[in-house]
């Protein structure tokens, strides 16, 4: 490319992701409405035989929407941004758009095998972390991928500054590879026994407690790399780009930057409190995970105070609409979480409804939102069109937020309700409340989260057919939007 001519940036890669994401976004979703409903109406578990019941399911809906559609989302957004801001085409390197198929190849792949051996029922039980050893070998591979992805694009980048997105993805890939390798430490039991059982089946190299430690570091950093850090390198390109304002304050970006790294890190004691490990561990996954309050809402205020001035792009553009709201339920979710996590709260939250109240008002609020917002700011670029509908865009955003608001209220209400049954005592020192008082009492609740968690899976879809529309039919435009996407009515 000689000085001076237009970089002719290279969406395959970036559309091939974009379509994953809108795939196992709707398997996960649907599968956690089924879910919901099974918990409302427990009938619903017999329907499919064994393969229909909630244990079988639970692990499709949490790597679905993690792994599946969350993941997909930030490679997405990482072949889109990185291109942009590095101001370097992919198809520039034939070796790095090699790499880049390669990693969506493999990526591809894990997920659908993901999807066929959970079914089948083979799992590790750990938490976000149930895929057996085989499948963990690929992730490696398609990590890796991305990582030479990553340092070959900054390698060969024309804007010698690296944006503050860049470096939020930089620590989402270097995190995850080295919580993912040390918790996944596993001695597949086939061949360790001389051929007994299943050579799928593998057994864990920690125990004990101890398992349950690296478990928690590596399952709150999930969320941690996953769920908050990737999301925010979005955030920190559309939000600006979206409203043609500067983000408000680049100092502060960096600060909550090094702050968010160093103290999530030690925050996962948190979810193992009142448990065997260490108390001062306990104390101290609690005073961290208060502390996280101040580079999260530094985040997020950064990203409320873009729109200083600029707050009237509410009325008119629904993809500001969806990134400020996103960026409020970032707000919410991350002092609901440290709140969780004092031990006089904990001591009722625990083991409730409260908790995945907690993680869905996180999720569906924030990262889903901010996904979907940055997946329709693309598709003009991407696709050279117009977003195929505004009233279509705006119907989904006020179903989704209310199917957000049924969703985190009633369990809320459901969590505190069970805490403070389980632990109500009569004059005798007896338990008033037997456990099944606890499950009936509930039943109304899970009932309004079902009936949100539809409402949102009604406007995903919603989302996915303007998507489709946008890439087949929306109209031709002439030029790159420079700001503000163009949506017909």
């Amino acid at each position: 490319m000689q000085n001076g001519a237009r970089i002719e940036y290279d969406y395959s890669v970036a559309k091939a992701f974009t379509f994953a994401t809108i795939l196992f976004g709707i398997i996960g979703m649907v599968v956690g409405v089924v879910l919901a409903f099974q918990l409302a109406f427990p009938e619903l578990n017999h329907l499919a035989g064994e393969y229909g019941t909630f244990s079988r399911l639970r692990p499709l809906h949490t790597n679905g929407v993690a792994f599946g559609f969350t993941l997909s989302g930030i490679f997405a957004t990482w072949y889109y941004v990185a291109q942009r801001v590095l101001k370097v085409s992919l198809k520039e390197s034939p070796f790095l758009m090699t790499v880049a198929k390669l990693h969506f190849v493999l990526y591809f792949i894990t997920i659908l095998l993901a999807v066929v051996t959970l079914f089948m029922g083979y799992t590790t039980s750990k938490e976000y972390a149930e895929l057996e050893w085989p499948l963990d070998i690929l992730v490696v591979v398609w990590w890796v991928l991305w990582g030479v992805s990553i340092f070959g694009l900054i390698g060969i980048r024309r804007e010698r500054t690296l944006y503050i997105s860049i470096w939020y993805y930089i620590a989402a890939f270097i995190a995850i590879a080295m919580l993912y390798l040390f918790n996944n430490m596993e001695v597949p039991t086939y061949f360790a026994s001389g051929g007994y059982g299943s050579w799928l089946h593998s057994v864990s190299m920690y125990s004990g407690t101890n398992d349950a430690i690296v478990q928690w570091w590596y399952g709150h950093n999930a969320v941690a790399f996953v769920f908050t850090v990737p999301i925010i390198a979005m955030i920190y390109y559309f939000l600006p780009k979206e409203s043609g304002q500067n983000v408000y304050s680049y100092k502060l970006s960096i600060l909550a930057f090094w702050g968010l790294l160093f103290v999530y890190l030690w925050a996962g004691g948190h979810h193992l409190i009142y448990s065997t490990v260490p108390d001062w561990m306990q104390t101290m996954g609690s005073v961290m995970s208060v502390v996280l309050i101040l580079p999260s809402w530094g985040s997020a205020i950064n990203m409320l105070l873009t729109m200083k001035g600029e707050w009237k792009q509410l009325q008119t553009n629904t993809l500001i609409k969806f990134m400020i709201l996103a960026s409020t339920f970032y707000m919410l979710s991350t002092i609901e979480g440290p709140i969780q996590s004092i031990k006089s709260v904990n001591a009722i939250a625990h083991f409730t409804d409260w908790i995945p109240g907690h993680v869905h008002d996180g999720v569906l609020g924030w990262v889903v939102f901010m996904i979907m917002a940055a997946l329709f700011h693309m598709a003009p670029r991407m696709y050279g069109r117009e977003i195929y509908s505004k009233s279509l865009m705006d119907t989904q955003f006020w179903l989704q937020t209310t199917g957000i608001v049924l969703y985190f209220t009633s369990m809320w209400i459901a969590g505190i309700t069970q805490g403070m049954m389980w632990r109500a005592y009569d004059e005798y020192g007896s338990l008033v409340y037997s456990f099944i008082d606890t499950v009936t009492v509930l039943q109304p609740y899970y009932t309004i989260r079902a009936v949100g968690g539809l409402l949102y899976l009604i406007g995903f879809f919603m989302f996915s057919y303007n998507m489709y529309k946008t890439a087949t039919a929306g109209r031709i435009l002439d030029k790159e939007p420079l700001n503000a996407s163009p949506v017909a009515a």
